[in-house]
């Protein structure tokens, strides 16, 4: 008969990186109406509205301001819907992104 030797399996865990996280960033323009944009804030970003008109203020006083911080797929798309619905309504609202350092 022969002996039968069990061997130990090794289990590995795979190492998961975290997703790289992008800045959803305000600019500021001197056309679109500061209730819209806070609008804007609120329905996309869900921000409450003290939240919204600080942010708004923000990018208004120093130029833009930085809304949120996301994985790149969501930030690209919060960031895109953002604008277009400054577009929509004929403003030249932008919110673009940038990777969080």
């Amino acid at each position: 008969m022969s002996v039968v030797v069990p061997q130990k399996r090794l289990r590995t865990k795979p190492k998961v990186e975290r997703p790289r996280l992008y800045r959803v960033i305000l600019v500021n323009d001197d056309v679109t109406p500061r209730r819209f944009v806070v609008t804007v804030l609120k329905a996309e970003f869900a921000l409450g509205e003290d939240q919204a008109n600080r942010v708004m203020i923000t990018a208004h006083t120093k130029g833009s301001c930085v809304v949120s911080v996301y994985p790149w797929d969501i930030a690209e798309t919060k960031a895109a819907r953002a604008s277009e619905a400054g577009a929509a309504e004929g403003y030249p609202l932008t919110f673009t992104t940038e990777p969080e350092e």
